[in-house]
């Protein structure tokens, strides 16, 4: 059962997407409260902010006391492709390079509509390829993000691997948003809360502004449409309250089929996005420390068959 503390978190977004849901806010104004809503969060403390620049695109590095120098996170934020920035999402992604004992790079990849599919993607590309420049070894980058950012990171795999690049070691996609047409009707109605809060900020369209003149059951697009062979290990949380519920399981069972390592984990009752208030929802915490716990075991495992191979 959902903490009180997110019945509460709950409540308070049920009632302030009420009145956009009313009025359809265009997306300028959308942006703006993002933007304004990012004031009021804040970095873990032990975990140092520096700016970075990935072949002109802003960038920083959140970097915790203690981390390894030679192992990376590279995080894709969330937003519907269309918002969201490094500011959005530094509390998130700072709590995340915490739990991971990661250095972590977030990257404000271009948006749409000003910059459709495959912008975000060859955005993702080149910050990828930047962290291989920059003397990192592909075995020790790991790719996240959240909603469409998780399914950015995802379609980036698919990319990787058909462009016989070397692949990172694992990905993590938090509520990750991979079928762009969004879940079927039935299952927006069975979670009227939560449809509601994805109208409101004009979810429904956001994935024709990215796609733009491309199919949105291109693979690359919406990656549940694509091969997933080949993949490394994968993590997914998402929580049985999300629209994007049905696809994602769908989704990891298709991975599992193809021989792809999948780590799948459901939260029970949570709204989406609920990673992002990790400093007032347990749940959300919860979730961070699962997270940390998939990569330090990948990093492990890895660990023991290098040293397997050494002995062979």
């Amino acid at each position: 059962m959902p903490s009180s503390q997110h019945l509460l978190l709950k409540q308070f977004l049920t009632a302030a997407t009420g009145p956009l849901a009313r009025s359809r806010p265009r997306l300028p104004a959308i942006r703006l409260a993002a933007e304004a809503a990012a004031l009021f969060q804040f970095v873990p403390w032990n975990v140092f902010l520096q700016d970075a620049d990935v072949e002109g695109m802003a960038a920083e590095w959140l970097r915790p006391v203690g981390a390894r120098p030679e192992r990376v996170l590279l995080y894709l934020h969330g937003g519907g492709y269309v918002i969201g920035s490094l500011n959005t999402h530094r509390a998130l992604v700072g709590a995340l390079a915490a739990s991971c004992q990661l250095n972590t790079l977030a990257i404000n990849y271009r948006k749409a509509p000003e910059y459709p599919f495959p912008a975000a993607l060859e955005d993702a590309r080149l910050a990828y390829d930047w962290l291989l420049n920059q003397g990192y070894e592909a075995s020790n980058i790991m790719v996240a993000g959240d909603s469409a950012g998780g399914g950015l990171g995802l379609a980036l795999l698919q990319h990787l691997r058909d462009a016989r690049q070397p692949l990172p070691a694992a990905a993590i996609g938090l509520s990750p948003w991979i079928d762009l047409a969004l879940p079927t009707t039935l299952r927006r109605q069975a979670c009227q809360e939560e449809t509601r809060m994805l109208e409101a900020l004009e979810m429904q369209t956001w994935g024709s502004l990215y796609a733009a003149d491309t199919p949105q059951t291109h693979p690359l697009v919406s990656p549940t449409k694509g091969k997933l062979h080949g993949l490394p290990p994968l993590l997914i949380q998402i929580s049985n309250a999300e629209v994007l519920h049905d696809d994602v399981v769908r989704f990891c069972r298709k991975a599992s089929l193809s021989g792809v390592p999948v780590t799948l984990q459901v939260f029970e009752g949570l709204v989406h996005w609920w990673h992002l208030f990790w400093r007032f929802v347990p749940e959300a915490r919860q979730a961070l420390q699962q997270v940390g716990e998939f990569t330090h075991s990948v990093w492990a495992e890895q660990q023991a068959q290098s040293q397997v191979n050494s002995a062979a």
